[in-house]
């Protein structure tokens, strides 16, 4: 018996249902859920995530996700982590018009073409499709003309694969290290290194590899923190109005009954 209920609540998991969502969000009502994370639970298909309408943030990475078609009708979500399942058609995404952060680093995205849904998100600012940190990636990164394709596509985003694109510094350290990739290719003739023993390199080799500094781990920490801090306090807030009820209910059932003679 113990066994075929395990069973039971395994097949739950893989299906997102009504149960799953409340019993992860200690909510009532499906349309009060603003916050999600449903990660590593082996999730293949979304079921009836689709009636949390108000929903603003939902992280879904680690699962087996193939189908985004219940996402449709999150019009109000804001960020979205689709990192690590087995996606490769995110034409549902296009009718999500608020969403500012997509990750979809370590699907099965095989084109730039399969992005083209997303041009018409006004809002949308940052987009990852490959994660060097996990090890994350997705075959159309492969692609030589990827990064520049990108974010010809989409000329107003922030932040590409986790770099910042445009902003206060981007435009001078894009076009040094233009300048320096150009010096390099310039040193070359036939495949062979033009000896110069008079010159020398203007910066360190590695000089451009982008590294993460300590204050971008604390802003990352800080704003997760405040997340966290946001969801206390709005559980904080359902529990205190379910205690007043609780409370208000049983001074009811205290009060002495009366009775007409």
């Amino acid at each position: 018996m113990d066994c075929k209920r395990e069973k039971e609540q395994d097949a739950d998991c893989e299906r997102i249902t009504a149960v799953l969502l409340k019993s992860r969000t200690g909510e009532f009502d499906l349309e009060s859920i603003l916050f999600l994370k449903l990660r590593g639970l082996g999730i293949h298909d979304l079921g009836c995530i689709g009636e949390c309408v108000n929903l603003e943030r939902l992280d879904l990475s680690g699962n087996n996700v193939t189908n985004l078609g219940p996402l449709a009708s999150l019009r109000l979500l804001s960020v979205l982590n689709l990192s690590a399942n087995r996606i490769s058609n995110i034409e549902p995404l296009h009718s999500c018009e608020n969403l500012q952060n997509l990750n979809l680093a370590g699907n099965v995205i095989s084109s730039t073409e399969s992005l083209h849904c997303l041009v018409s998100l006004k809002k949308l600012e940052s987009i990852r499709l490959r994660d060097n940190t996990y090890n994350y990636s997705n075959p159309v990164c492969r692609s030589a003309s990827y990064r520049a394709v990108v974010l010809e596509m989409f000329p107003n985003i922030k932040v590409l694969d986790g770099e910042r694109v445009v902003g206060r510094g981007s435009e001078l350290y894009q076009l040094c290290k233009d300048i320096d990739e150009t010096i390099k290719a310039g040193s070359y003739k036939n495949g062979q290194l033009i000896e110069h023993p008079d010159c020398k390199p203007w910066v360190d080799e590695g000089y451009w590899e982008i590294k993460r500094s300590n204050n971008a781990i604390i802003e990352e920490a800080y704003k997760q923190f405040n997340d966290v801090l946001h969801e206390c306090r709005l559980l904080n807030n359902r529990a205190s109005h379910v205690i007043s009820q609780t409370e208000r209910s049983m001074s009811l059932k205290k009060q002495p009954k009366q009775y007409a003679i």
